[in-house]
Parts: structure tokens; sequence; C-alpha cells
């Protein structure tokens, strides 16, 4: 039986970043080093730090991450202060990515503090840093803790919300992809983990508002499914053919737009090319208004079809639909003629 690493703490609501010198005192956790968002709005910024003041937890160290660079992880690591108890990663996901590396190489707990939730990156068992230039995925630890202030995530600009709206969305054509896997090329599925990753957006899709009990239903999927890929060792649970054109369009685009709404667009078309889920996503993105959002900075077709050319050679040896068939001219048919696409992409 493989053992797993999932968060102890929890805590999802508003008010929670107020409390998280609480929530670091309570197991004794008392001297910690800080990476934060350059641009990180002054107020949380204090909130931070007057509530760990307040809760006998020392700041032994204050930084503010502006990259996410390989190299820049590998000199903060090597000037990290002196017994620290605690990693804390506050702000978007180049921060939280520093913080979750550092701590896997110092060995020490980790503290994901989202203030958006514009992907899963914060709760993964992987940190995304750029090497010579390149994304590279890394391997990491999830956090001993998650604290999501609702509230706060409410202030950030709506955009992230709906990009975390559209990576949630990319569960269902992922799990379809690692089924796929399994009948043509049999690789092993894990059930549970397959199970609690499509879950977690049926759930979100009770609620999917841009409001408290959405923000909470959208935090609290995205962390699942950073459990659901620590479950089965793989990011097959989360990430699919959709995000092989997500990351093709990161490497050739001349200027690639955020990650959720590059997987949510692209698991939309995706659907369309598996033959399934397409009305449950055309209705989420509809209710949510994240295609009207694409619509407002639209994306280039040609990116769009030289990503989808160069998809199936991101990923060495991952079976997707975009393994069984040159799928460039359904593509192509399908941003030129399905009316919800309309506006979607400029020439």
């Amino acid at each position: 039986m493989k053992l797993i690493s999932v968060p102890g703490l929890v805590r999802i609501k508003p008010g929670a970043l107020d409390r998280l010198g609480l929530y670091l005192r309570r197991p004794g956790l008392l001297r910690v080093l800080v990476l934060a968002s350059t641009g990180l709005p002054g107020p949380l910024a204090a909130m931070v730090r007057d509530g760990l003041a307040r809760e006998g937890v020392a700041v032994a160290g204050w930084s503010e991450v502006a990259d996410n660079r390989f190299e820049d992880a590998a000199a903060a690591f090597g000037r990290m202060p002196k017994k620290i108890a605690a990693i804390v990663g506050i702000g978007g996901g180049k921060a939280l990515d520093m913080a979750k590396y550092l701590a896997f190489l110092a060995r020490l707990p980790y503290y994901a503090v989202p203030t958006s939730l514009s992907n899963d990156g914060f709760c993964s068992p992987q940190a995304s840093l750029t090497l010579g230039g390149k994304r590279r995925s890394l391997a990491a630890a999830l956090p001993q803790g998650v604290v999501i202030d609702v509230a706060a995530c409410l202030t950030a600009p709506r955009k992230f919300w709906l990009s975390g709206v559209g990576d949630l969305a990319s569960k269902l054509t992922a799990v379809f992809d690692w089924k796929l896997a399994f009948h043509h090329r049999g690789e092993p599925v894990d059930d549970l983990a397959a199970l609690l990753s499509d879950a977690t957006v049926r759930q979100f899709l009770g609620s999917p508002g841009f409001d408290a009990q959405g923000m909470t239903l959208l935090g609290t999927a995205l962390m699942l499914n950073g459990i659901a890929m620590e479950i089965c060792g793989s990011s097959r649970p989360a990430s699919g053919s959709e995000h092989l054109i997500s990351h093709a369009l990161d490497a050739t685009a001349k200027k690639p737009k955020l990650h959720g709404l590059q997987v949510g667009l692209a698991a939309y078309v995706v659907s369309r090319l598996q033959g399934q889920q397409t009305e449950i996503l055309a209705r989420l993105f509809e209710e949510t208004g994240f295609f009207e959002a694409i619509r407002q900075d639209p994306f280039s077709e040609a990116d769009w079809l030289e990503a989808v050319r160069l998809a199936p050679t991101i990923k060495e040896d991952f079976f997707t639909v975009l393994s069984m068939r040159d799928c460039l001219a359904e593509v192509r048919g399908i941003i030129r003629n399905d009316p919800r696409l309309a506006g979607c992409f400029v020439d």
C-alpha cells in the first residue's frame, strides 16, 4: 500500500488570512520564512504580518517573488536563514511554487496561502519553475497546510477566478484521456484518483458563482485535484491533451495567456474531439462568463493550430485523444464553425 502525504490543516473560509499565525502556532511552528508575490496588496501583507506577530510567530525572512526561475530557487536555498520551522508561500503561483520547492529541498513543512485561485498548483506534488528559460515541473511535496481566505480571493481580479474555473473544468477531459490510455495502451488507471478529480468538477457545477460559496467550492476542488495527483503519483487525473495544447502555446505563442484560460478553452475543444461532456463544459463556461472573457481578449487561430500540431510531441509516451489521429483539420473546423467559440479566435 502506497503512503501518501496530504494537508493536515485546511482552512477555506473568509478571514482565514488573519488567523495564519494561530494555525502556525498550534503545531509549534514559531519561526518561519515567508515568500510573497511581488505586488501583494499592502492590506493583505499587513494582515499576515500582524497576525503572525500577535501569535508570537517570528518572521526570519520575508522575500518578494517576481519570477519562478530554478536558478533563483537554488540561490535562495543557499542563503536560507537557520533554524526555520516552516516555509509559507503567500500570493500567486510563482511565489507558491518557489516556496513549495524550497520547502521540499529543505525538508520543511510548507504552508500554501493563495490569494487567488487561478489553478491547482498551490496543492500539487510538483513545482513549476523555469530552467534555462523553459518551464519545468519538478518534484515537490504537498503542503502541510492550506489556508485560503475566501474574502481575499474575491478581491483579486475576476480573470484569476475564471482561470481557476478553466483549470478545474479541464479535469473532465484529462480523466477521459487517462481512460483512453488504459484502453489503447494498458496504462493503469487509479480509480480513486480519477473519481476524486471528476467529482470535484461535478460538485462545483452545483454553485459556480463568483461569490463566497463559489470561491469556497473552487478552492476545495482545486486542492482535491492536487491530492488526486498525489494519490496516483502522476499528473494524469488533472492533465491531458488540453494541457499539452497549453504547454505548446506557452512555448510558441506570441502572447500566452493565463494557464487556466488556455486549458479551459482547450478542454472544450478537446471534448469535441473526444465526443463527450461538451454540453457540461459549455453550460459551465456560459454561466460563469468564461467564453465572454475569452472574447474580450481572443486567441490567435494561427497560434492555436500550431499548438495543436505540436501538442502530441510535448510529452513523451503520454497517450491522449491527440495520439489517435491527426486532429488538426478537426480543430480548425471546430474553431471556425462552433457558434459557442464565435469571437474567441482572431486571424
